[in-house]
């Protein structure tokens, strides 16, 4: 069992949505968490609510859409705490189109977000959790990395290809004493992405809470659970991966239950519902 009590913990979209609930609980554990973010105000609130609940909040307003800067980030970092015991990769946007609708600018802008910037914080930090033979990385996916949501396909990409990356570097780091979770939330009903659109989760596709995404981190670093599902109660979340595993051996199948869950209808009403054809939210 990895203890969280006093370790230095770097997470990425800190200051609203799942990241503040997240920054909460690892604060319950007397961590010192390091919250990135670009809200300066938002950091100033959640580091206030951490430091309320025992634990050490550090404010650092970044944008890691710049992933080439980086490295000045880490550097920042280690000047302040030192070396980084957990990475908690929880940034992420998502822009709602009709793929030929995407510009390149909205399809780098997602996977710089998602993706890109969650490996390239891994690999600026994985070096020195090496040498300490011990560290722990999370990375929040979701259950579009698992079947691609329409008029959500570049999300669905950034996810997917976030998953799988965290399945792959699990297995180089066997035996290292470095280890590396994924959460696959879905629906959020009160805060984050979702919330934002306006316009409700289907109601048979399971439905959870912020606060369940939280207690997943720590559970699965307390753990060192590899992949955990987050939809609703027990017995959803165990339909759902079975569900999720059927699809994959008739995708198609897939697809007909997307339709019929009403994840196309409501994505093309997102779009409509935002009276543009952008929607971007930046954590």
């Amino acid at each position: 069992m990895t203890i969280i009590t006093g370790k230095k913990i770097l997470l990425t979209g800190a200051s609203r949505g799942i990241g503040r609930f997240i920054a909460n609980e690892l604060a319950q554990k007397q961590a010192t968490i390091i919250c990135v973010s670009r809200s300066q105000e938002g950091l100033d609130q959640v580091c206030a609510e951490i430091n309320a609940l025992g634990g050490k909040g550090i404010g650092i307003s970044f944008d890691i859409s710049n992933v080439e800067q980086l490295p000045i980030l880490v550097e920042k970092i280690e000047q302040l705490v030192g070396s980084v015991d957990i990475l908690i990769n929880n940034a992420g946007i998502e822009i709602y189109k009709a793929f030929q609708n995407y510009s390149l600018a909205d399809i780098q802008s997602v996977l710089s977000i998602n993706l890109i910037a969650a490996m390239e914080l891994t690999r600026l930090l994985l070096p020195n959790m090496l040498s300490q033979g011990n560290g722990h990385i999370v990375n929040i996916a979701s259950l579009a990395a698992k079947k691609g949501h329409p008029y959500d396909s570049i999300y669905s990409a950034s996810k997917a290809g976030l998953l799988m990356w965290s399945n792959a570097v699990r297995q180089e780091l066997v035996g290292t004493g470095v280890n590396i979770s994924t959460i696959c939330p879905g629906y959020i009903s009160n805060y984050g992405l979702l919330a934002d659109t306006g316009v409700p989760a289907p109601k048979l596709a399971g439905l959870s809470k912020a606060e369940d995404v939280a207690k997943a981190v720590i559970q699965a670093i307390e753990k060192n659970q590899a992949e955990l599902i987050v939809n609703g109660n027990i017995i959803m979340q165990n339909f759902t991966k079975l569900l999720l595993a059927t699809e994959q051996i008739f995708p198609r199948l897939a697809d007909t239950v997307n339709r019929w869950l009403g994840v196309t209808e409501r994505n093309q009403m997102r779009i409509k519902n935002l009276n543009k054809t952008k929607f971007l939210v930046k954590k």
